[in-house]
């Protein structure tokens, strides 16, 4: 008799254990959502761009402008012969190194005077 009234409760149970089986629809959404956390850790370890230090313009000795936008690190900087030119970014390995970029760009220097090589001309000295 107790053998009996076991497999009656367990005949019962049964459709009661189907029922918290997730669907195919939340299966895709967990996933989704796993996926989603994963990009989300990637994307965090990213380096963030630096951060601008100083916008300059300058004078240089001949006569020409250069608008530097300087960046904290010292590896980058944005060079422009207008100041709504278009803009050359300048990147060095390390910090003292000489910021270049493809074409003969080079630059040297801080905020208040910079040694520039423009592609086709020489290197200029210029002050702010």
């Amino acid at each position: 008799m107790k053998t009996l009234s076991l497999i009656v409760a367990a005949a019962a149970l049964l459709p009661l254990a189907a029922c918290n089986q997730p669907s195919a629809q939340d299966r895709a959404n967990a996933t989704a959502m796993n996926e989603a956390v994963a990009a989300n850790e990637a994307a965090a370890v990213a380096p963030l761009p630096p951060v601008v230090r100083a916008d300059k313009s300058f004078r240089c000795k001949d006569n020409s402008l250069a608008f530097v936008t300087f960046f904290e690190g010292d590896t980058q900087a944005v060079v422009k012969d207008k100041q709504d030119g278009p803009a050359t970014v300048l990147t060095a390995a390390k910090a003292g190194d000489p910021l270049t970029a493809t074409g003969g760009w080079s630059m040297t220097g801080d905020e208040k005077a910079i040694m520039l090589t423009r592609p086709g001309k020489g290197a200029v000295s210029c002050h702010v």
